[in-house]
């Protein structure tokens, strides 16, 4: 009998095994492309993987650096990456060039777009724009998104001059006077505010006319398609983090030096704190954490289609969904 036992316990060691490697195997292996490269405003992905909230999901979540909205949008549209976040503009734009796109929870309930400057260089707002030399990456979204700002609030969108630096140049830029101004999201506010002090100047977008969505989760249309389940998965382990990181935004952030050497969990928290408030708006705080309104991303559509050439015009009703949204979930009125 003790043999038996023995050999029984053997058995169910093996299949334990068994099912344990198999299970392993089972993880859906996808990769996300982020925006930009690894911030505070990252902390909740890195926060689930750390604990593995995607793992007990099925998924084996990989997360690439980004350039720029454009390069995420270009990635996911080509099936290169299966998902990515993106401004949602950028995105739309990169949809109507052909990339098979599909938008599934929102970030950025609020434009983040900010534009800087100094002070001393004699431009007191818009209307000192004109013939200025403002510094961006090419796939910088708020440089793709610019002409509908310019035309909004009256300007020729020519009217100001865009010259290229590397991502992490624009204090250092701006500083020696090789541009005039550049861009920021607003989460990354405190950065230029610790620069710069008092000489420094800035306006909000979404307070002059344009408040479009900002950065979304998007979805390779093909991948969707095939794997709604695993979006499924996707979207819950993300809401229940952002939710989660509302909460806790220390303990998040705290993960990131692991995954990113440099970052200083002291500054990646004040990055956190200002995307709380981008996350915040109606429909997060009542329909749930992530949920697009349809009307909203019809007007954005319009404002896309107005200000930019779409080459292949599409059903805005069409690019993004709900489906996988728990309305339980929701921000902090």
């Amino acid at each position: 009998m003790k043999i038996k036992k023995n050999a029984l316990l053997g058995v169910l060691a093996l299949s334990a095994a068994a099912f344990a490697t198999t299970a392993a195997k089972a993880a859906d292996e996808v990769s996300v492309i982020l925006n930009w490269t690894t911030a505070g405003a990252h902390s909740p992905l890195y926060f689930a993987k750390k604990n593995g909230w995607f793992e007990e999901a099925g998924i084996d979540l990989e997360i690439e650096q980004g350039k720029g909205s454009t390069l995420s949008a270009q990635k996911v549209g080509s099936g290169a990456t299966e998902f990515g976040i993106a401004d949602l503009g950028t995105a739309m734009v990169a949809k109507g060039s052909g990339a098979n796109i599909v938008a599934v929870m929102n970030i950025f309930a609020n434009s983040p777009y900010q534009m800087y400057w100094l002070k001393s260089s004699g431009i007191k707002g818009l209307e000192d724009f004109p013939g200025r030399k403002f510094g961006n990456p090419p796939g910088d979204a708020a440089r793709a998104m610019w002409p509908a700002f310019a035309q909004v609030n009256g300007m020729n969108p020519d009217d100001l001059k865009w010259v290229n630096i590397a991502p992490n140049a624009k204090v250092s830029a701006l500083k020696s006077g090789a541009v005039d101004g550049t861009t920021f999201f607003a989460n990354y506010h405190y950065i230029m505010e610790g620069a710069f002090g008092d000489d420094l100047g800035w306006l909000a977008w979404s307070e002059m006319g344009l408040n479009p969505y900002g950065n979304s989760f998007i979805v390779n249309g093909d991948f969707l398609k095939e794997n709604r389940d695993t979006v499924a998965r996707f979207v819950k382990v993300a809401q229940k983090a952002y939710r989660h990181c509302v909460d806790h935004g220390e303990e998040c952030v705290a993960v990131l030096p692991e995954y990113s050497s440099g970052l200083k969990p002291e500054n990646e928290i004040k990055n956190w704190n200002g995307v709380i408030s981008l996350m915040t708006d109606d429909f997060s705080t009542s329909k749930g954490l992530g949920y697009f309104d349809p009307a909203r991303v019809n007007d954005d559509y319009k404002l896309v289609s107005t200000y930019f050439k779409i080459k292949e015009p599409f059903d805005p009703s069409a690019f993004f969904t709900n489906e996988f949204i728990d309305e339980s979930v929701l921000m902090k009125k």
